[in-house]
């Protein structure tokens, strides 16, 4: 684990220094990784989805390829960030979904831990991404954390590590943005 993250660390900085190839040699280390983080999420979606999970983690690479230059830290930090793309592919394909429906309204939604629970549908995911974007204002560390730990599969150690915390301190954010969650999706 040690020796990847420092290959992971290195790829990060020659990408960053516009090595285009060591980009590519990066995703091919972490491919399997990033696949297994959105198939698990792609299990939290309602069964006859129409975005497959390989689709998920190409849409997340290119959102990753195309944005401008990121000041890449380290392992944590390119995990945490493509967290926030799958989240991002996700809800811009649910917002595609509710828009094709012309439908909408409120859907109550439960926060589970991290690594459980399903999906029934794309409009909850909207509901909770209308909500982390109001934690966010509220308290951008603890939205973070959810965004981490929930969309992005990081373990506490990893979370924690990306945003430079403790693991006591991520704790104590997971349970108040969880509980802060639950009240704002009335669960």
């Amino acid at each position: 684990m040690a020796e990847e993250s420092h290959t992971i660390t290195g790829l990060l900085n020659e990408w960053r220094g516009g090595n285009q190839e060591a980009a590519n040699q990066l995703m091919e280390l972490v491919y399997g990784e990033l696949h297994g983080i959105a198939a698990r999420e792609m299990r939290r979606e309602r069964g006859e989805h129409t975005l497959q999970t390989t689709a998920l983690v190409h849409e997340a690479y290119l959102r990753l390829r195309g944005s401008a230059p990121v000041n890449w830290k380290d392992r944590a930090h390119f995990f945490a960030v493509a967290a926030q793309q799958l989240r991002r592919v996700l809800v811009d394909h649910a917002r595609r979904v509710r828009s094709e429906k012309r439908g909408g309204g409120q859907v109550k939604l439960a926060l589970w831990e991290a690594d459980g629970g399903t999906w029934e549908l794309d409009e909850r995911l909207l509901a909770l991404d209308e909500s982390l974007t109001r934690l966010q204002a509220l308290d951008e560390r603890a939205a973070k954390v959810i965004e981490l730990r929930f969309f992005g599969g990081l373990s506490e150690i990893d979370a924690a590590e990306a945003l430079n915390i403790s693991i006591a301190t991520l704790k104590r954010d997971w349970d108040f943005a969880r509980t802060w969650l639950a009240s704002q999706l009335g669960v």
